[in-house]
């Protein structure tokens, strides 16, 4: 499997593949094992869906940054390459964490509709 680069190719190739839906299922089900109150709905637009992780992941570092450590913990994200990022600007730090999650959780999702 080789990973999506950007937020576009990540939604392009999940829709293409029909398994979007399946993506806001795994996000909200590891959001929810994580105790953080976000939900969406499967009609949630690719946008929307990008501007709430990205603001949630924001909230959390600012505020609540155990939450967010358990976040990352219960999603699986690699410890590597959230060291890797440069944490001298919130915003840029919380949009990449976002774009990480997303693709683990893509990772999971496609991974349970290649092998079951």
């Amino acid at each position: 499997m080789r990973l999506p680069t950007t937020f576009n190719g990540l939604i392009e190739e999940a829709q293409s593949l029909a398994l979007y839906n399946k993506l806001i299922l795994q996000i909200n089900k590891d959001f929810l094992l994580a105790n953080i109150d976000l939900s969406f709905e499967e009609t949630v637009t690719p946008s929307e869906l990008k501007l709430l992780v990205h603001e949630t992941v924001y909230t959390l570092i600012q505020e609540r940054f155990s939450d967010y450590l358990n976040l990352l913990y219960i999603i699986d994200v690699s410890e590597s390459k959230i060291k890797a990022l440069n944490g001298d600007d919130t915003v840029q730090l919380s949009e990449e964490v976002a774009f990480l999650i997303l693709k683990r959780e893509w990772q999971k999702v496609w991974f349970k509709n290649e092998y079951s």
